[in-house]
């Protein structure tokens, strides 16, 4: 039996926001990471590969910076209400971008490489987006 509410068509107004809202943060974040990767690129990064995923999360950009194997943690946000973009790459996610990286090095034998990881920040400014690099942002997070 369908409730009177669903009858009415009414159902689909929270669901409606909640994708347009999930869309939108979808592609601020995709629009993010293709800038981050021409801001590195700009930089002398060579961009190896972007999106790395494996069971443990994902990896934004994954760069060379001279013999320097980097990974690349990109955050975006329209708002500093809940704190700053940088701020936003907590321990957990730490962990995870570390596990990942583990992952990455291990798949490809590069035990040995010189690695760090990075996070670059996009914030708008007007109708701009400015990109700000935090070069060893963090130490591998996780037990090894």
């Amino acid at each position: 039996m369908k409730s009177r509410r669903e009858d009415s068509g009414e159902g689909n107004a929270p669901e409606g926001r909640l994708a347009k809202a999930l869309a939108r943060r979808t592609k601020i974040g995709r629009d993010a990471e293709r800038g981050a990767a021409s801001f590195l690129d700009r930089r002398k990064y060579r961009i190896l590969e972007t999106n790395y995923r494996c069971r443990y999360g994902e990896i934004d950009i994954i760069a060379l910076d001279g013999e320097t194997l980097v990974f690349v943690e990109v955050r975006a946000r329209t708002s500093e209400v809940y704190g700053t973009p940088e701020e936003s790459v907590d321990r957990r996610k730490q962990r995870r971008i570390s596990m990942c990286a583990l992952n990455y090095v291990s798949q490809r034998g590069l035990d040995e490489v010189e690695a760090r990881f990075d996070v670059v920040v996009a914030r708008s400014v007007g109708k701009r987006t400015k990109y700000e690099l935090f070069r060893n942002a963090f130490d591998l997070a996780c037990e090894i």
